[in-house]
């Protein structure tokens, strides 16, 4: 960007994730000149990106600050990545779409779910704008939760291998409707499925992966109207005398301080780092922080619970090298098995011993490997619902999160019904581990969209109530956390959204 200490644009987008990296995507073609602004660099590509060691043990990739327990003020390194491409440089590809009843107003055990302020049907063009852009693979009509849809999906699911094709012929077995996981992993051959073994929670070698980066920002950039500045973390963002419009925003960028001016601010860096930007960026006008005058900016922090599971067969090795393809819905909804929604059951990419290290420190990585060479890997999630308690606040350079779980008996359950069904599958020994306040991934909900400004952040087009041209399109928008992995949720509304940011920048 050469040496002067002012950059403009049109619209700025902070953060190049999900949401950040599909915006610009949709507003390539548009009249705006778009910015890219993203504290971290591009991910190498190396042989140590499939080496899930290296992730695990060694924390190559590791660049997130601690964050801090708001209940004791122990520090955790959370499981945040700053790279171009954000998080999905890490995540397993799964892209499905919520349920129609996770946009309404629904009954769990420990409380209310909220209703949306748009309804499935409002976003459903978007997600098939969404699936389309990541190349999801996937069918219809195996998955009784499956919501409608004007189009299929682009690509065909990928196939089971032979232990998950067996493992799912006996949840068919017993009563169940195991489905073919959304995913935008695209490995058309075995050699492809053995190079990304590890890509659930490693980088990817290769392409095969659809993320922010190689599937959206990358072609967003062909476009001369978009460019991305990276290496820079925005600190703040500066508003006018009146305190409802921000006039520019300002960047630590290699050793010096950097001001970025734009027409539209659009904040997409995480919903821990995005509350986290607005609460610093108050001022004598916004003394609580940014768009903050119903006082939750930084509430309502859902992050799902979760749970890893292995269920182990001592006598039977499982030599599947993708193994994210299954899933189960049978108890996501209310229903006359079980009076409130549990959740949701999908399949990990194959644990090695790296992987599990970190959970049993004391074992030795030749047991460790033993264990792992013989069982299933499966991720169970369950909704947590939205409190003001369970927060993210900021400690002058410190991130602390508070965050009690609630809804955890339906997660319970929702164990114990798969522990059932995977030793009738064949696999004796069951082993779990609840995930806890670093394991966020999934984070949403500290800047919630909705109708009414006193009880909301963003407004139902992710615009901020208060401060005419912020915008936020990461997870900080959602009113609830489902059940289900949020990536395609965020992309497909930043889609929707889009129109709208375009709208106001010229």
């Amino acid at each position: 960007m050469g040496d002067s200490d002012t950059v403009t644009a049109d619209v700025v987008v902070v953060g190049s994730g999900m949401g950040g990296s599909t915006l610009a995507w949709a507003l390539r073609d548009r009249d705006v000149d778009v910015l890219v602004v993203e504290r971290g660099r591009f991910l190498p590509r190396e042989v140590e990106n499939s080496q899930a060691a290296e992730m695990f043990l060694e924390g190559r990739y590791k660049t997130a600050e601690p964050w801090f327990d708001g209940s004791n003020g122990e520090a955790f390194q959370p499981g945040v990545y700053y790279w171009v491409g954000g998080n999905t440089k890490f995540y397993g590809g799964s892209l499905p779409r919520f349920r129609v009843t996770d946009f309404e107003e629904t009954q769990h055990y420990d409380g209310i779910s909220p209703k949306w302020p748009f309804s499935y049907a409002d976003l459903e063009p978007f997600y098939s704008e969404a699936e389309r852009l990541y190349q999801v693979h996937g069918i219809d009509g195996e998955d009784p939760t499956e919501p409608p849809r004007s189009s299929p999906f682009p690509l065909p699911p990928l196939p089971h291998e032979p232990t998950i094709e067996r493992f799912a012929s006996s949840l068919r077995r017993q009563g169940l409707h195991p489905f073919h996981t959304p995913n935008g992993m695209n490995l058309t051959t075995q050699e492809h499925r053995r190079q990304s073994t590890a890509s659930d929670g490693t980088p990817s070698q290769t392409d095969h992966k659809s993320e922010a980066e190689n599937r959206a920002l990358r072609p967003a950039l062909e476009s001369d109207r978009v460019r991305l500045l990276t290496e820079a973390k925005v600190t703040r963002l500066l508003t006018d005398a009146k305190g409802t419009r921000i006039v520019a925003a300002e960047a630590e960028f290699r050793g010096r301080t950097i001001r970025i001016a734009a027409n539209q601010f659009v904040v997409s860096a995480g919903a821990v780092n995005t509350a986290a930007l607005l609460l610093r960026s108050a001022d004598e006008r916004n003394p609580d922080g940014l768009g903050n005058s119903s006082g939750l900016l930084g509430r309502n922090y859902m992050v799902h619970n979760s749970t890893f599971f292995m269920g182990v067969n001592p006598f039977r090795t499982n030599t599947t090298a993708w193994q994210k393809t299954l899933g189960i819905n049978d108890w996501y909804v209310a229903g006359p098995s079980n009076e409130y929604p549990l959740g949701n059951l999908q399949m990990l990419g194959k644990l090695q011993a790296a992987h599990v290290k970190g959970a049993r420190p004391w074992a030795p990585m030749w047991a460790l490997k033993a264990v792992v060479d013989r069982s299933l890997d499966i991720y169970l999630t369950t909704e947590d619902l939205p409190t003001r308690d369970n927060r993210v606040r900021v400690d002058g350079d410190r991130i602390v999160v508070d965050w009690t779980p609630n809804n955890t008996a339906p997660h319970s359950e929702l164990v114990r019904r798969v522990s059932a069904a995977v030793r009738k599958a064949g696999y004796p020994i069951i082993l779990t581990e609840r995930m806890g306040i670093a394991t966020n991934s999934h984070m949403c909900g500290t800047a919630v969209a909705g109708t009414d400004p006193a009880a909301s952040v963003l407004d139902p087009n992710c615009r901020s109530h208060d401060v005419d041209n912020l915008w936020v399109v990461d997870g900080s928008f959602f009113p609830s956390s489902a059940a289900l992995n949020p990536a395609l949720t965020i992309a497909a509304n930043a889609l929707r959204v889009a129109p709208h940011i375009a709208s106001a920048a010229v």
